[in-house]
């Protein structure tokens, strides 16, 4: 399988750089580039490519901006947007995980942790470690929602969807939510998955920003 990518990032040599690392790698191909968040809606519309290698900061709107627009684009669903940044914590990384990124990678990375996580993510796997995200989505919740936002949201779902969105947000694998809570991996990713689509969430990304933002898990739980 061949993994479809978009480059959008407004520095030239960025985009150049990675460009000539994903051209050495057989599975991986550049599909276009964009130097502004408006060409980089207009390319992925254009190109619908797997995964979208997204800087936060570009001109004309946003690389946060450019992500919500395509997270709202039903036809794009199937799309993957990954932010890059230079800050392991980055004021603007929460934000965008609420509005759908898959996660975020340094800028700085070696060049084979780049390529695993672009497979990764086209496989629709989760790309952070699930400590690494719990830890952005805490510092940012702790920072902006004081209470519980639309913890109603909740109503719609079971008792045992609650337990295992709560154990995702914890940073638990699918194995690891069937051992807590004596369910096969699959029963478990079924839960994940139901949880998903009853909020709305586009990944596990957005499912453990939930988790928080409805209170259902408190910052320094677990």
């Amino acid at each position: 399988m061949t993994v479809r990518v978009v480059l959008a990032d407004d520095q030239s040599v960025v985009r150049a750089g990675f460009r000539a690392l994903l051209d050495l790698t057989d599975d991986l191909v550049v599909v276009a580039e964009a130097a502004d968040g408006i060409r980089a809606v207009e390319a992925v519309r254009t190109t619908r490519p797997d995964v979208v290698l997204m800087d936060i900061r570009m001109p004309g709107i946003d690389g946060i901006e450019a992500t919500r627009r395509i997270a709202a684009d039903r036809a794009l669903d199937q799309v993957r947007v990954v932010m890059l940044t230079t800050y392991q914590v980055d004021a603007y990384i929460f934000e965008a995980l609420r509005w759908g990124a898959a996660g975020f990678l340094l800028k700085d990375m070696e060049p084979d942790e780049l390529r695993t996580a672009i497979r990764t993510v086209a496989a629709g796997q989760s790309l952070l470690a699930p400590a690494v995200t719990r830890s952005v989505v805490e510092e940012f919740v702790r920072l902006r929602v004081p209470e519980a936002l639309g913890a109603e949201r909740l109503d719609h779902l079971t008792g045992r969807e609650r337990e295992v969105m709560a154990l995702v947000a914890a940073g638990f694998t699918n194995a690891e939510i069937g051992t807590e809570l004596t369910m096969s991996p699959l029963t478990a990713k079924t839960h994940v998955s139901r949880a998903m689509i009853k909020l709305g969430a586009r990944d596990r990304a957005q499912l453990v920003v939930l988790a928080y933002e409805t209170g259902l898990v408190r910052v320094g739980e677990r």
